[in-house]
């Protein structure tokens, strides 16, 4: 990153975090000159105090850091955990300076890994034990780029360089649980801290603003067909902060990844609730997935109905309420989009239904044995309630061939598929049905995303 693209990054920078500070009635008070040139940087460095700093290092500094200091000699507020990044006079190894006990730490993580022993001989030890001594090795030869943080340390690796001259970055926090996290480059590590300021402030401003119209260029890109573009998108929106772009991705995920590892996590947290519970989605495409979920789950710790129960705004809860009431009805039925397309998936799952009732009808006949042969039967059991009981019979599996050919019905009958709403990207409540649920593979959710539809 050059010199000219620095300034204009860092004065947008500096102005949002000016405003979420002055908009969090908590925050401390901003230095004055901080307000007054709405700059949370100091004088540019000059080419030489530079070349002073690369001298006094024994090596060139990196293109990105070298650019950022001769904008700015030191930084402010290097996201929410780091308040001051070093400038050229305060560049030190991590070696050389009182942050050193991070070296010491992992180099001492390392050690008492290495003294333990791979149990089960899998190698997951030994892959462990390694990574560990690579950390080390890494923080005992790193430049140190923060000053001060919240137990957290910002890092450049020299030897870890590409061909632009870029030394790898690291963000190391002891409360994250994720070891050092690696970037590219001096720059791609700022990206980082910037985005965090976002994600967690969500200041208004021109970078909002910017998202927020991605985020609609995601939407339109999903419906379009253009999955892999959508993901870019929303995700990268959602990573600074846009409740609606978490909203649209996490419906893409849900089918891609699976409704068990996208949807409870979205529906636990509180920040974004408003968003996730919004009508008609919420009632329509998430609940009988959720309501599913609870059904099958053998512990409600981590469900998120429950919580939604006793918690959630009164028009959701009335909401689960008239649901679950209505899907206890003899004949209810999943509505799975408008009529065309929910009449086509409810011919599919009647014939899915057919064939796996067929299926079982030929797994329970009983297999006449040749004479003269002994059949040794057993019975499988299970704990429930403190009583082994008789485990529950194992379905008979669609055939991959049968199953290509159901999969291509629904493929065929998605263009009839439409949106609810503006917020409404794909047909979630696929996965409330359990016989279509089964048929869910990554490569085929990919391709039903990727049906121009709406």
């Amino acid at each position: 990153m050059d010199r000219a693209r620095w300034r204009e990054l860092l004065g947008l920078w500096s102005g949002e975090w000016i405003t979420a500070r002055q908009d969090d009635p908590g925050a401390g008070p901003l230095a004055p000159e901080v307000l007054r040139d709405r700059w949370l940087g100091f004088a540019p460095a000059t080419e030489a105090a530079v070349a002073a700093a690369e001298a006094r290092l024994g090596r060139p500094l990196p293109p990105s850091l070298r650019e950022f200091l001769l904008v700015t000699d030191g930084w402010r507020n290097a996201g929410l955990f780091i308040e001051r990044m070093a400038g050229t006079t305060e560049l030190a190894w991590l070696r050389d300076t009182p942050d050193r006990t991070w070296i010491r730490t992992w180099e001492g993580l390392a050690e008492d890994a290495g003294e333990g022993e791979d149990t089960d001989g899998d190698g997951d030890a030994d892959d462990h034990d390694a990574w560990l001594t690579r950390q080390a090795r890494v923080l005992a030869r790193s430049l140190r780029l923060s000053l001060a943080g919240d137990s957290a340390v910002m890092l450049l690796d020299p030897e870890d360089v590409d061909e632009d001259g870029e030394w790898a970055g690291y963000w190391l926090a002891s409360w994250s649980g994720l070891g050092p996290e690696r970037f590219g480059s001096f720059a791609e590590l700022m990206y980082r801290q910037w985005r965090s300021l976002h994600a967690v402030c969500r200041p208004a401003g021109p970078t909002r603003d910017f998202w927020d119209g991605e985020t609609e260029r995601g939407r339109r890109a999903a419906l379009a067909g253009e999955l892999d573009t959508a993901l870019d998108l929303l995700e990268e929106a959602q990573a600074f902060g846009r409740p609606r772009a978490g909203l649209l991705a996490t419906q893409l995920r849900a089918l891609l990844h699976g409704w068990e590892r996208e949807l409870p996590g979205a529906f636990r947290g509180a920040r974004d609730q408003e968003t996730y519970l919004a009508e008609p989605l919420f009632s329509r495409e998430f609940l009988p997935v959720l309501l599913r979920q609870e059904r099958e789950a053998r512990h409600d710790s981590l469900l998120p109905l429950p919580g939604l129960r006793e918690s959630a705004p009164e028009p959701t809860r009335a909401a689960i309420a008239a649901y679950e009431a209505a899907s206890a009805e003899p004949g209810f039925r999943l509505v799975f989009g408008p009529p065309e397309f929910d009449a086509a998936v409810h011919a599919l799952v009647e014939r899915l239904a057919a064939h796996r009732a067929a299926a079982r009808e030929a797994q329970r006949a009983p297999a006449v044995p040749p004479p003269g042969v002994v059949v040794l039967t057993a019975t499988v059991t299970r704990w429930v309630d403190g009583q082994q009981r008789p485990a529950p019979p194992v379905e008979p599996r669609f055939p991959e061939e049968f199953a290509e050919r159901a999969w291509a019905e629904l493929l065929a009958a998605m263009p009839l598929w439409r949106p609810l709403d503006a917020n409404h990207l794909a047909p979630v409540s696929l996965l409330a049905e359990p016989l279509l649920a089964e048929l869910v593979t990554h490569e085929r959710a990919h391709a039903l995303l990727s049906i121009p539809r709406g």
